[in-house]
Parts: C-alpha cells; sequence; structure tokens
C-alpha cells in the first residue's frame, strides 16, 4: 500500500503554550511518515495529558477496535536526556496499534483521528507509567473489525472454504498430507507483498485432526498485524504469503515442520505432531 506524503513545517508547538501561559512543548519537525526530528525545551513537562494534531489527514476515521498502522517515536520527557524509549522506524517497519487497547492517553490522543493525520501526545504518569510519555504517531493507514476481502471459495487437498466474507473451514477426516501445500483461491489486484513489510490480516487456523479451529480473527473481532518473511511467523506463512498479492485470500496445509514444530503450541492446544490447516485474506502490506 502507497503511503501518503505530506511535508511538515517546524511546527512551534513552543509558540502555542506561550500564548496560554502554560510551559513549552516539545517541537517537531518532518515530514509525515518519516522519522521526526523532536526538540525538547528546557524544563520538566507540564501536568495533564496534552494532545496536539500538526497535520490532519483526510482519510479514513479511526474507531474503537480499529487496527491503526502507525509509524511512530516515543521519548521519555524527564528535562534531562529525553531518551527515545521505542520507534518504529528502528525495526524497519511501521507497527499495529489496536484502538481501545492502548494506553489510556494514547487511545485518547488517536480515537477519532484520520488516516494520514500526525499527532502529538504528551501522556503524564499514572496508568502504569512511571515517566511523562511523548509520542509522535503518523497514522498510515486504518482496518476495521470487519474488514475482509472479495473472495471465492474453493479447495485443496480436500479441505473445503466457503466463498462467504467470513469464510468456514471444513476439514476431511483422512489422514494429514506430509507436505506442505498452499493455493490462492482468489488472486487480489494489489502489490505483492515483500519480505520485511507488515501484513494485515483476517484468517482462521483448524487443526487437522478433528477439524478444530483454534484460532479466527473473524470471532475475535479485529483483523491482526505481522511482519513477513523475517522468521515473526511460522515458516508456512512465510511460504505460502510472500509474493502473494494484497486482496488475496490462501488456503494453506502447514505440517508440523513448518509450523510450531517439536514443542507444538500447548496454549492453543496444538500438539507436536498437529498439521494446520490456515485460510488468509490479505487486506494490506505496508
Amino acid at each position: 500500500m502507497r503511503r501518503r506524503t505530506i511535508a511538515l513545517l517546524l511546527i512551534p508547538l513552543l509558540a502555542q503554550a506561550a500564548c496560554t501561559g502554560s510551559p513549552p512543548e516539545p517541537t517537531v519537525a518532518g515530514a509525515f511518515g518519516a522519522r521526526p526530528t523532536v526538540v525538547f525545551p528546557a524544563g520538566r513537562p507540564a501536568a495533564g495529558l496534552r494532545i496536539h494534531e500538526l497535520a490532519a489527514g483526510q482519510g479514513a476515521t479511526l474507531e474503537q477496535d480499529d487496527v491503526a498502522i502507525v509509524q511512530y517515536t516515543a521519548h521519555v520527557w524527564d528535562g534531562g536526556a529525553n531518551r527515545l524509549v521505542d520507534s518504529s522506524f528502528n525495526r524497519g517497519a511501521p507497527a499495529a496499534f489496536p484502538v481501545g487497547r492502548l494506553l489510556p492517553g494514547l487511545d485518547r490522543a488517536l480515537r477519532g483521528r484520520r488516516v494520514g493525520s500526525r499527532v502529538v501526545a504528551a501522556i503524564p504518569p499514572g496508568d502504569g507509567l512511571r515517566d511523562e510519555l511523548v509520542y509522535v504517531v503518523d497514522i498510515l493507514g486504518v482496518h476495521g473489525a470487519d474488514a475482509t476481502v472479495e473472495a471465492d471459495g474453493g479447495s485443496l487437498a480436500g479441505v473445503r472454504v466457503t466463498g462467504d466474507s467470513r469464510p468456514r473451514l471444513t476439514v476431511p477426516r483422512t489422514a494429514a498430507p506430509a507436505r506442505f501445500a498452499a493455493t490462492v483461491l482468489s488472486r487480489g489486484t494489489g502489490p505483492a507483498t515483500q519480505t520485511g513489510q507488515l501484513l494485515v490480516a483476517q484468517y482462521a487456523g483448524a487443526i487437522w485432526d478433528g477439524g478444530r479451529v483454534f484460532d479466527s480473527t473473524w470471532s475475535t473481532g479485529r483483523p491482526k498485524s505481522f511482519t513477513i518473511g523475517d522468521g515473526s511467523v511460522i515458516r508456512g506463512w512465510d511460504r505460502a504469503l510472500l509474493g502473494v498479492p494484497v486482496g488475496s485470500r490462501v488456503l494453506m496445509i502447514v505440517p508440523p515442520a513448518d509450523g510450531y514444530g517439536a514443542s507444538g503450541h500447548p496454549p492453543s492446544g496444538i500438539r507436536p505432531q498437529d498439521t494446520l490447516v490456515f485460510v488468509v485474506d490479505v487486506l494490506a502490506a505496508y
């Protein structure tokens, strides 16, 4: 997905604060979607949550339970080193922020904003925080709980998938295949996914033996995101999803060697010998 680029001038939040008589705020400069430069004033921050929208986007609005795709930096504001504590730029890919499950101050800062906005939030201690934090957040995209792709159903090695917006998996009562297999049930029209990108997807996964669905974003009510091609997910997903156009629906059969291996995944009830089946809708790649 192509990122929107907006040129931002040096934003004198310091001047805004001077006009209101409150202590000065950090100054933020840089282009939307690029690593910002943050200059802190002398002294410690003022009390309370402060939010500034430096650029107002024109895209979709962030709502409760949406997944926001962002580039961001976060600093401790302590009146000293004001050290950087986190940054999506350092990881080389955007991040996914689940709206409604963030720090309360960050949730307040982002909910209701539009894609294409740059938001600065100075979040005071509390709610588990020991220090004042300053976030600079560029909102690249948003994906709602009901996001899906228009896709057909199909089958692979006896596994059937319906063509619904919430596809259903049916696993045959036969011995599981010994080898990995994957097929694109419906090919999207977006760009091909690449190593290192952050993918946003809806998916369901079932255990071949018994056909039990152990995970489904359609059931939990929120798409999930993951980096592709760097070992962040099981090898079967890297094999099946790299190079697939955005907007595709993919069906895969994942034997243990391409899944969770000899350890299995006990929290999901997956044993070391279990072969897995997944249907994945690739919503976006950043």
